[in-house]
């Protein structure tokens, strides 16, 4: 399926760098851990989410982001989508193209009705990926090379109909353990230089494959577990990351980026994090 305007301005993502302009976001209204799907949530399964909490830290994180200039689009969370937080797996920006995900797990599946509803009113171009299964949290772009990740929940097939829509692009797929969920909980780019990875997650081929690539900046066990991989650059070499993850702060500040700290605690306890929980449509 394919929606189309006549205004592209309002689409665009080359990199995971680029001056944040426009984001979508989805308040944690009715967050819940109602089937473990990750170790994150397995440790708090019992405890589960205080959701007052995690609508008061994400409403701290939605003010920080307007704060730095950055448009925030909300869409209208359900209680039938207890996931629904994480948007930045429902949908990816490539280019000047949108692309609705295929959700891999029955848990999350609908989400991607409430954002395709909101494009349609709104009038926003976008194509939908419905033939495999392809997830946001494993399409990590910087230029003409998007690397996508390869486990439960993006699987290889999608890697070729992503190269068949995108002929411009090289499209690089990275097999992970399929533990760790999505590929940016445990690498992301930061620049054209630098990105964070958690390599025990990856085989040595791969993070050699990397190392080649961007100098890596290596992300503790205990850290990776806090989400530390799955920091959000908003720009100018501004990134957004936990107070509690010091391994990686202090070493994003070594390496020049200014971090801005948010506390995330309840959010990060369903496994994701500041780049899980947002979807760019716009960057510069």
């Amino acid at each position: 399926m394919v929606k189309t305007m006549q205004d592209h301005s309002q689409i665009h993502c080359q990199s995971e760098y680029g001056i944040l302009q426009k984001v979508i976001l989805c308040e944690p209204k009715y967050m819940e851990i109602k089937e473990v799907i990750n170790d994150v949530q397995k440790k708090y399964i019992q405890d589960n989410i205080d959701r007052s909490l995690a609508v008061l830290q994400h409403q701290k994180f939605e003010y920080a982001l307007r704060n730095a200039g950055v448009e925030v689009i909300k869409l209208r969370p359900s209680k039938d989508h207890p996931e629904q937080v994480f948007t930045r797996d429902i949908g990816f920006t490539l280019g000047n193209q949108l692309f609705i995900s295929e959700m891999a797990n029955q848990i999350r599946q609908g989400e991607e009705k409430v954002l395709a509803h909101w494009m349609n009113e709104q009038d926003v171009s976008y194509k939908k990926l419905s033939t495999h299964p392809i997830e946001g949290g494993d399409v990590i772009v910087d230029g003409n090379r998007v690397f996508v990740g390869i486990s439960d929940r993006t699987c290889m097939n999608a890697v070729r109909t992503l190269q068949a829509e995108l002929p411009d692009f090289e499209i690089i797929p990275i097999p992970f353990d399929p533990k760790y969920l999505h590929l940016d909980c445990v690498f992301n780019i930061l620049s054209l230089k630098d990105a964070l990875i958690y390599p025990a997650a990856l085989d040595r081929k791969i993070v050699d494959q990397l190392a080649s690539m961007y100098h890596l900046i290596e992300v503790s066990e205990s850290e990776q577990f806090s989400m530390g991989t799955n920091v959000l650059s908003i720009g100018e070499n501004r990134v957004f990351s936990l107070p509690t993850n010091h391994g990686v702060n202090e070493q994003l500040c070594q390496h020049g980026y200014q971090v801005l700290e948010v506390d995330f605690s309840e959010i990060i306890k369903s496994g994701g994090s500041f780049r899980c929980c947002s979807m760019p449509m716009l960057r510069n």
